[in-house]
């Protein structure tokens, strides 16, 4: 299916996504998990809240799993005895993180988990067993199946630490095999670098003056999704047709999402296969969607989702990802003089340098731009490469601009 890389140091945590095919059986007892995992999620979350509202104080990840092992006891929850313990914890500690993230603000407050959403349980070490190539989980006496899709990775040579299964709402199966590795694969030095500016019209423009068009996934396919939401709309609540309806709409979104996984996939792999060094802007994304005409178009891109693949792939194969400040002015910047202009909106597509005469791609300037501010960061030795909160300002210098009231308004490549 594909597989996902987070740095910690000199190890590489590395994931692989393989699709599950499980008996019917074993489909009863991991919907069985699912469920406790939701009612064990959502209840000490109604807790904490209650505690926190009512006494003023915060819950710490001790007193969380004492009140799991409360509710064990109560006569009306006995049946999460029926279930493995490794995912009923490992969901206190998973919501443990998504408060410390929330207190930190780093993160929204963490929302109650729906049975029509997305299913999943976390196994630890304990929970499962990982032999030559087979996973038997908890509570199982069979082996998994699983299709392998990688033909040069042997799977009983893989030691994964978690498992975690999940079934999205279109009743697929799949399980993420992480794992650490100590000595990533490095990729060849490609001698070049590149400069990257993300937007709607083109999905990406680079410093070479290469456009990849935007294929406007969601865009494509938002008919016949309406069309699958007005049927699922005329169905009974709780009825069986609806539930087949809800399966439809399900199946369409998860096609468009795995059409535009497929396309920042290989974009992204691209640029880091024929790059050593690659700079991209640090987007507001949460903050431009807050634009309404413009934040399906923008949720359409998936620019962060690109970011992030960026980080993971650049880190896997000894790459360099630089991030350069929101409110550095790529494109009011002449690329040729340095010549900047006092305003351009956002309908200017070219211009003329007033200095030096230089006419000038709106986009293509901007990715100029944007990796010679890379450059010159890595020279002064700032370290830019940020995997987390976009609120980190890079060592590019510039003036705090004026708190606007009212919706935030897109600026892109100002």
């Amino acid at each position: 299916m594909g597989t996902i890389t987070f740095c910690y140091d000199s190890n590489v945590r590395t994931a692989y996504k393989v699709r599950l095919c499980p008996t019917p059986e074993q489909a009863a007892v991991l919907n069985r998990t699912f469920g406790c995992v939701r009612v064990v999620w959502n209840r000490t979350l109604a807790w904490r809240r209650a505690r926190y509202h009512g006494e003023c104080v915060k819950t710490n990840f001790t007193q969380a799993n004492a009140y799991l092992t409360a509710m064990k006891a109560f006569d009306d929850l006995a049946w999460l005895n029926e279930v493995s313990s490794v995912p009923l914890h490992q969901a206190i500690r998973h919501q443990q993180v998504a408060f410390s993230n929330f207190f930190a603000d780093r993160a929204r407050h963490p929302r109650h988990k729906s049975r029509n959403g997305r299913q999943s349980a976390e196994y630890t070490r304990s929970g499962f067993r990982w032999r030559d190539g087979t996973l038997t989980l908890a509570k199982m006496n069979v082996p998994l199946a699983f299709v392998w899709s990688w033909p040069d990775v042997d799977p009983a040579a893989l030691d994964p630490t978690t498992v975690t299964v999940s079934k999205d709402p279109c009743g697929r199966w799949y399980a993420s095999l992480a794992m650490d590795v100590a000595d990533p694969e490095q990729a060849p030095a490609a001698g070049a670098a590149v400069g990257v500016d993300l937007g709607v019209t083109d999905f990406a423009v680079t410093s070479d003056g290469e456009k990849i068009a935007n294929p406007r996934h969601l865009a494509r396919r938002e008919r016949n999704l309406a069309h699958y939401q007005r049927r699922m709309a005329r169905k009974q609540r709780g009825s069986a047709n609806r539930g087949e309806a809800r399966a439809k709409v399900a199946r369409a979104h998860r096609k468009v999402a795995a059409a535009r996984a497929d396309f920042l996939h290989k974009t992204s792999t691209r640029l880091v296969r024929d790059h050593d060094l690659i700079v991209i802007e640090d987007l507001n994304v949460r903050g431009m969607v807050g634009n309404r005409p413009l934040a399906k178009a923008i949720s359409d891109c998936g620019w962060g989702a690109f970011r992030r693949m960026l980080e993971y792939k650049t880190a896997k194969h000894g790459r360099r990802l630089i991030v350069v400040d929101r409110w550095f002015p790529s494109s009011k910047t002449c690329s040729a003089c340095g010549h900047l202009l006092a305003s351009l909106s956002l309908s200017a597509r070219t211009w003329q340098c007033p200095s030096c005469g230089t006419r000038h791609d709106r986009d293509v300037n901007a990715a100029k731009n944007i990796l010679a501010a890379g450059r010159a960061v890595s020279a002064c030795g700032a370290d830019v490469r940020h995997s987390g909160s976009s609120r980190v300002r890079s060592a590019v210098k510039q003036e705090p601009r004026p708190a606007r009231a009212g919706a935030p308004v897109l600026r892109r490549g100002e």
